[in-house]
């Protein structure tokens, strides 16, 4: 599996994409839920508008009193098979670990 190539800055990641029609690269930031886009016809180009862009948006909740979405909290919820989520908690047990633990440690094993 191919890990995909982002763009870092002040906690946030950006994807780079390009448009044959337009001639141009664009992304946005991935792992928030708000749209913050950006766009440039050279490398360097977009990566200012994608840092331009990450300090507008952070200057953007301070002036609203709001807090600024943070990539990835470490948390969220899947839906599997009844029989799977059981035979997870035996394996957990067995292994006295958490839950939590085992399919941190699966999603490890498969993205390396």
């Amino acid at each position: 599996m191919t890990k995909p190539k982002l763009m870092k800055y002040k906690g946030y990641r950006g994807t780079v994409e390009y448009s044959l029609e337009d001639n141009l690269l664009f992304g946005k930031v991935v792992g928030i839920k708000g749209l913050i886009l950006y766009q440039g016809e050279t490398l360097k180009e977009l990566r200012q508008d994608f840092q331009t862009m990450v300090d507008d948006y952070l200057q953007s909740c301070k002036e609203q009193g709001i807090e600024p979405e943070k990539e990835y909290k470490g948390s969220f919820n899947i839906r599997i098979e009844p029989k799977l989520h059981a035979e997870l908690e035996v394996y957990s047990a067995a292994n006295h670990q958490s839950l939590n633990r085992t399919v941190e440690q699966a999603i490890e094993q498969f993205l390396s």
